[in-house]
């Protein structure tokens, strides 16, 4: 293997993705994914394994019909963040020795960044549902669209300026580095 390859050159990037075949690009591409769906994934067991055991507590005899309703989506939404962020390990093993890796790479990217999308309404329906039950409604809202603003301007709105305002050039070599 190569110095380039194997990061001991002195060029970073540039050189070794010059270097890099489609193969190799798509292999590696794909283990960035799956590592960063672990990053992703013990959150949201942690929110699964908290509304779980929520219905059991004692307190939720006293929720009033909103709070139900918010669960509900709460649920809902964890339970689809958690399909869309592990479909990709699924479909790596269901497809394993398919020569299809490129195609994989695409369809878990979408699935991997639906699952985020779907996460985030999670998370913020989760702030909701816990901050009413334990301050106000309108605090609740308050609390929640902060949260949801948070999320949204950090997980969509700067990466999607970022790649409007960044040239071809720029996007090719980000994505070899």
């Amino acid at each position: 293997m190569s110095e380039a390859r194997t990061g001991g050159g002195s060029a970073p990037g540039a050189e070794e993705s010059a270097r890099e075949t489609r193969k190799e690009r798509v292999d590696r591409e794909l283990l960035e994914l799956l590592n960063e769906l672990r990053v992703a994934l013990p959150g949201v067991q942690i929110l699964f394994a908290f509304l779980l055991i929520v219905p059991f507590q004692q307190s939720a005899a006293r929720t009033d019909a909103f709070q139900r309703d918010v669960y509900f989506l709460t649920l809902l939404g964890v339970c689809v963040a958690t399909g869309l962020l592990i479909a990709p390990a699924a479909q790596h093993r269901v497809l394993f020795r398919m020569h299809d890796k490129e195609g994989l790479l695409h369809r878990s990217s979408r699935s991997a960044y639906a699952g985020l999308v779907v996460l985030a309404f999670a998370i913020t329906c989760a702030v909701l549902l816990v901050t009413d039950m334990l301050f106000s409604r309108t605090q609740a809202w308050v609390t929640a669209g902060a949260v949801a603003a948070l999320l949204v301007w950090w997980w969509v709105v700067v990466p999607f300026w970022q790649r409007a305002h960044s040239t071809q050039e720029d996007l090719q070599s980000e994505n070899r580095a």
